[in-house]
Order: structure tokens, then sequence, then C-alpha cells
């Protein structure tokens, strides 16, 4: 069954049996992330925890970067949509319903937006890990030689993508058909909103980056390409 990030906007109701339970763990496919302690906004939808400490990526993105993108910025995302939401039959369905249902939709651009920023960033958060980067091994690599010739190929059109993105947005590697695909998405704009599978992505808003390299955007993507991707993340994407 391919990951999806439902499993990580709880409605009130499976946050409260998880709180109940006490044990109760909340997964993504095969990755297992500590179980929400607490909601982290009122209404269904919460923040599952970061896969790592606040300080964890550092050097590359400081824990002043994250604090503020995952607290205030991915959280006001999920903040925002449960005031959107309240009331109505959204509240009840998954991320990936409601975006895919109001994806295009100018009278519910702002749920969209919402909603798929809080996909986009929880998806971002686990696109990296500490000590990752670098070339990717078996399976992928050989889907990566395929689809672009070899690694450094697919980076120098990664990066082409992530640092060619006009304003806020993401660069993202898809599945796409039988082989793999960089593409770039504008604002909150998101691949499953156009039935693609996403394996990884990186956020290039200015937010995830200017308190660390200011404008300087391509020694941002060059450092997290070289060091945070996580390969084993993208991989389990890929056959799943």
């Amino acid at each position: 069954m391919s990951p999806t990030l439902s499993d990580y906007a709880l409605n009130r109701r499976r946050f409260l049996t998880t709180v109940l339970a006490g044990s109760a763990v909340l997964t993504l496919g095969d990755l297992v992330l500590p179980r929400v302690a607490r909601a982290a906004a009122a209404g269904p939808f919460t923040l599952p925890p970061l896969p790592y400490a606040n300080d964890a990526l550092s050097p590359v993105i400081s824990a002043n970067t994250i604090g503020f993108h995952y607290g205030k910025h991915h959280q006001g995302y999920a903040t925002k949509l449960n005031e959107l939401v309240a009331g109505s039959p959204m509240a009840d369905q998954s991320l990936e319903a409601i975006i895919k249902a109001t994806a295009g939709k100018a009278d519910q651009a702002a749920i969209f937006n919402n909603a798929a920023q809080v996909w986009n960033h929880t998806f971002y958060w686990n696109s990296l890990k500490p000590k990752g980067g670098g070339k990717p091994t078996g399976a992928l690599a050989e889907w990566i030689d395929k689809s672009f010739g070899d690694y450094d190929k697919f980076k120098a059109e990664f990066t082409k993508a992530a640092t060619g993105q006009f304003g806020s947005g993401w660069a993202w590697l898809i599945k796409d058909g039988d082989k793999l695909a960089v593409t770039k998405t504008g604002n909150a704009d998101t691949p499953i909103a156009h039935e693609q599978k996403p394996l990884l992505t990186v956020d290039v808003w200015e937010h995830a980056y200017y308190l660390d390299y200011q404008n300087r955007r391509a020694d941002y993507v060059a450092a997290v390409l070289d060091n945070l991707l996580n390969w084993e993340f993208a991989a389990k994407n890929l056959v799943g």
C-alpha cells in the first residue's frame, strides 16, 4: 500500500483514542513516530512530532530555523486549517481527500493552501535526516540512473528546479509511470493534487532557509542535497 500522510493528520476522535491507549504509535508506512502526547492545535488536525531533535540538522539547518519553520509556520497552517473546516464534513476527512477535493477551486483556495502546506511540510521533514544526502544505493540508485543517466545528472536537474522556482515553492523527486522525474510546484501546490507520486521534497520557501542563508538559496539547496536528503524515506515511497 502506498505510504500516505493522512496518518499524520489525526482527527479528534483518533487523537483521543491515542491518548487513552497510552502506548499507541503513529505510523506512516514503515516509518514509526512517537505517539502524539497532546493536541497541537484546537481542532481535528494536529502535527506529528519531528522525526529528530530541533538541532539534529545543524549546521545545515539550525535549531533556530526549525523552531520558526516547524513551530510557527507549519503549526500555523494546521491551526488555520482547523478554523476553516470547523463544523464542516471536511473536519472528518484526510488531508489527501481535502487537497484533492479543493485543488483548482478558487472559492476553496484557502482550505487547499493550508491543507497542502500541512501535508507538504510533514513530507519535507521526513525527506531530511541527520547525516543524510549523497548518492542513494540499491534499487533507488538504479531508478535514478535509468531515469536521469546518473546521480550527478539527477542532482543538476533537481538543483535547477529548486533554485529556479520563482518565488515560494517546492522541488520534488516523483515517480512518473516507469521512471523518476524532477518537478517543482509554486506556493502550496503539491504533486498529490496532480495524481503524481512524490518520493522526497525540498522546501524553497524563504522561511525554510533565510535565517541561515539569507538570499543564498543555492547554498541551502546544495547543503541539503549533500548532507540531509533521506534516501531511505524516498526508497520506501518508491516501493510502497
